[in-house]
C-alpha cells in the first residue's frame, strides 16, 4: 500500500490572527516579513506558536506594497528590489535566530510570487538577493516555473509547491483572484483538488483539462475565509487515504 509524507503550508502573519487555530493541522508556515503585511511582535507572536506546534518557519517576502496587500506587480528598479527582499529575509531571520528556531526556507507572496513563476529575469533579480540564503534554506516554487529553473542552475533547493484552495489556468498558472472561481472554499472539493495532485500527480484546470503537476508542499492560504474548516476536514480525510503531514 502506497504511502505519501506531503507538508501542508500556510501564509500566515497578515492581520488574520487566526494562527492558532490552524497551526495544529499544518507542517510549515511563509511568515509576512514587512512587506504586505506583519511586524516584529507579530513575528514574534508566530514564531512563539509554531515553536509550540512544531511547525516549520520560513520568510515570506512580498513587494512593498500594504496598500494591495501585496497582490498588484510592481516596477521596481533593480537595486530596490534586491535591497527590499534581503531587507525583509534578514528581519525575520534575525528574530528567528533570537528565538533559538532555524529559517527552514523562502516563499516569496502575492503578485511578486506570480511574476517570478513566468519572469527569468526578475528571478535572477531575486535569487540574487537571497544568495546568502542558498545553503541550508530551501526555496518554495511552483513546477515548471521560471524560478524554479533559474534556482536550480543557480544553486538552490527547490521544494515544489502546488495550492489546494486555488483553481489553476491550463498553462499551470492561478486563475486570478479577479476571477469569482480563484478560490476553492468547500473542504471537499479541497480535498479532490489535493488527491489529484498527490496521488496522481495530475491537477484539473478550470478549463476540465488534467495536466501533469509536481509537488511537495501543498498551500491552504491563512486568509481564505474556510482555512480552519478546510484543515481541520483534511486532518481526518488524508490518513484514510495514507496521507500523512511530514512534520
Amino acid at each position: 500500500m502506497k504511502r505519501w509524507q506531503i507538508d501542508i503550508n500556510c501564509d500566515v502573519g497578515e492581520g488574520v490572527g487566526n494562527e492558532a487555530r490552524l497551526f495544529p493541522y499544518i507542517s510549515s508556515c511563509n511568515l509576512a516579513c514587512g512587506g504586505h503585511a506583519g511586524d516584529e511582535p507579530t513575528m514574534r507572536e508566530v514564531i512563539s506558536l509554531a515553536k509550540k506546534h512544531h511547525v516549520r518557519v520560513g520568510a515570506h517576502p512580498s513587494y512593498p506594497d500594504r496598500e494591495n496587500f501585496g497582490r498588484k506587480s510592481t516596477q521596481m528598479e533593480s537595486e530596490a528590489f534586491r535591497n527590499t527582499i534581503q531587507s525583509q529575509v534578514k528581519l525575520l531571520h534575525g528574530i528567528l535566530k533570537e528565538e533559538g528556531i532555524e529559517m527552514s526556507h523562502i516563499k516569496a507572496h502575492g503578485a511578486l510570487y506570480n511574476d517570478l513563476a513566468k519572469n527569468r529575469e526578475l528571478s535572477e533579480q531575486y535569487l540574487e538577493a537571497l544568495a546568502d540564503y542558498r545553503n541550508g534554506i530551501s526555496l518554495y516554487a511552483p513546477y515548471g516555473s521560471a524560478i524554479s529553473d533559474a534556482a536550480r542552475q543557480m544553486g538552490f533547493n527547490i521544494i515544489l509547491e502546488a495550492f489546494g484552495d486555488r483553481n489553476y489556468e491550463d498553462d499551470l498558472s492561478l486563475v486570478s483572484r479577479r476571477s469569482p472561481q480563484a478560490l476553492i472554499t468547500e473542504p471537499e472539493a479541497v480535498l479532490r483538488h489535493l488527491l489529484s495532485m498527490i496521488v496522481n500527480s495530475e491537477v484539473k484546470t478550470i478549463n476540465g483539462i488534467f495536466r501533469h503537476i509536481e509537488a511537495q508542499t501543498f498551500c491552504i492560504h491563512g486568509d481564505t475565509a474556510t482555512a480552519f474548516e478546510i484543515l481541520a476536514y483534511l486532518s481526518v480525510e488524508f490518513p484514510k487515504h495514507h496521507i500523512h503531514l511530514r512534520k
